[in-house]
């Protein structure tokens, strides 16, 4: 690992930290997801996109993700044609209609629709939570804010991730400044033996997953469990490595 990439660790790091580790799981292993997955118009700096996908990760939801970003051309247009305006997060789910603005709205839906509950005090949004999500952002130097010029994917990247991962969130800042569409696989932490990166856990022994969980599904698919993994169905790639994974999207689809 490079110094530089070492150092934007770090401050990822960091802006977790600052966010309190919201976004890591701890929530249901058994969950099943939807027949299809909410859309997801947003992009990765804004505070009030980050509580949503901090709700999808402990919800272990999987988010076809629009990004947005500041001067993007791909998806804005779209989001203002769909909702008649250009504001984010913007949630359209297929599932039941549903169509809304306002992170505190869609939060509730969220928990209200796939958990059948009211949501939990630690994920209601409040002016603290949006500070520290303003805070978080100010310490990635607004990393994810503005668009960058790119070439477009013809099918949606894969990207496996949970919000807290500070090495998740440096691809997800690169997807959103790219406008490359994803789907959202978020892999929160079941328990609190998920604690740690890959090669080091806070379970004793080899590490075993909760049996019927996205990670045991993930583990018997990819032979460990580690975030950030992308898969790009255009060119065949699979990338485990953050840094590896920023390369290849600054040679594929950057300008």
């Amino acid at each position: 690992m490079t110094v530089k990439h070492q150092l934007n660790v770090a401050s990822s790091v960091l802006a977790s930290t600052l966010s309190s580790w919201r976004g890591g799981g701890a929530g249901r292993a058994d969950f099943r997801q939807p027949p299809q997955a909410p859309v997801l118009y947003e992009f990765e700096a804004s505070p009030y996109c980050r509580l949503v996908r901090e709700v999808a990760t402990a919800l272990h939801l999987d988010l076809d993700i629009r990004p947005c970003p500041k001067g993007g051309t791909r998806f804005r247009p779209e989001a203002e044609r769909l909702g008649g305006k250009q504001q984010f997060p913007l949630l359209l789910d297929p599932n039941t209609g549903a169509m809304m603005y306002e992170s505190a709205d869609i939060i509730d839906y969220l928990f209200r629709t796939y958990a059948g509950r009211p949501t939990p005090a630690r994920y209601r949004p409040n002016r603290w939570h949006v500070a520290a999500g303003l805070a978080s952002t100010v310490s990635r130097g607004l990393r994810g804010l503005k668009a960058l010029p790119s070439r477009p994917a013809g099918q949606p990247l894969v990207l496996w991730s949970f919000e807290a991962s500070p090495y998740s969130r440096l691809v997800r800042e690169r997807l959103s400044e790219l406008e490359l569409p994803y789907r959202l696989c978020n892999l929160g932490k079941e328990r609190w033996q998920d604690i740690g990166p890959a090669t080091f856990r806070l379970q004793r022994g080899p590490y075993t997953p909760i049996a019927g969980g996205k990670r045991e599904e993930f583990l018997r698919t990819y032979g460990r469990v580690q975030v950030p993994y992308l898969e790009d169905p255009n060119t065949g790639a699979r990338l485990f490595e953050s840094e590896d994974i920023l390369a290849y999207l600054n040679t594929t689809y950057a300008l």
